[in-house]
């Protein structure tokens, strides 16, 4: 079955901050859809999540994502290609972060978490280095797909924590995972069933530690435009108190029209493009 991909992002300074350390892009015709988050003073989280997002996003356009080139980690066989290519895409991120912050004193030691989405026919694949995540909503339920690389989380995992103390803990935002901290990175890779009807929600922290599952759920499901849904995530994490910036990403799949008239709206489509979206 064919599938139709929509997308729509945005991104927010939020209420505290004075700059955006967050950074989105994607691309509908080549699949690829990335979020991250940046950390590092003054303006080197900026710096990095735009060169992690920028990276991962060239590895599709010019390459389609393909792994013959230079693989800088190991490879996964319980994955697809697909995958293994999201993978290589986010190792390069890692290493372009780290030439960038050797070539300027100034950005030394600054990093970012990325979550990305490769789709293909009826799958797709996601990548996770840090504490944003990606949720998938499907019918009347939301599951968090991604695990978080935290401090708090880690320490949930080992049954020293509960949710609810992780949820109250002043160590959320320490993470022990992220782009540029290290010679090499990691990712979480894991491939998934896409059928008509999903939604992706990719998001900062800014957003998922202030807006509950149940809400997002709730938005989504009583918004039909994207970029509305986008805006009202948003301004929940706001009203629920966000210190933090906040990203969201939206991609839905439909089932494509084959008629000519659909194969027509699809190709004139503003969905079908590419977008960055930072401060």
């Amino acid at each position: 079955m064919k599938l139709a991909i929509q997308a729509a992002g945005k991104t927010d300074v939020g209420l505290v901050r004075a700059n955006n350390e967050d950074n989105f892009g994607y691309d509908v015709r080549e699949g690829i859809f990335v979020v991250c988050d940046g950390m590092g003073g003054q303006a080197a989280g900026e710096t990095a999540s735009k060169i992690a997002v920028e990276t991962v996003l060239k590895c599709f356009q010019q390459d389609h994502g393909v792994t013959n080139s230079h693989v800088l980690g190991r490879g996964f066989e319980e994955v697809s290609e697909r995958a293994n290519a999201l993978g290589n895409a986010v190792q390069l991120a890692n290493q372009a972060i780290q030439e960038a912050a050797a070539r300027n004193p100034g950005q030394s030691g600054m990093g970012s978490t990325i979550v990305a989405v490769c789709t293909g026919g009826s799958q797709f694949s996601i990548a996770n280095v840090g504490d944003s995540r990606i949720y998938l909503i499907r019918g009347d339920a939301i599951q968090q797909l991604t695990s978080d690389h935290s401090l708090v989380m880690e320490q949930v995992r080992r049954g020293l924590m509960t949710m609810e103390e992780a949820e109250k803990s002043e160590m959320q935002n320490v993470i022990v995972r992220a782009l540029g901290t290290e010679e090499s990175v990691e990712p979480d890779l894991e491939d998934h069933e896409f059928v008509p009807g999903d939604l992706l929600v990719l998001c900062s922290d800014g957003l998922s530690r202030y807006v509950k599952e149940n809400t997002i759920l709730e938005t989504i499901r009583s918004t039909e435009n994207l970029d509305e849904a986008c805006a009202k995530l948003i301004e929940a994490a706001k009203s629920g108190g966000s210190d933090d910036n906040i990203t969201c990403l939206l991609v839905r799949a439909r089932e494509q029209d084959q008629s000519w008239g659909g194969r027509l709206r699809n190709l004139i489509s503003p969905a079908n493009n590419s977008r960055h979206g930072s401060s």
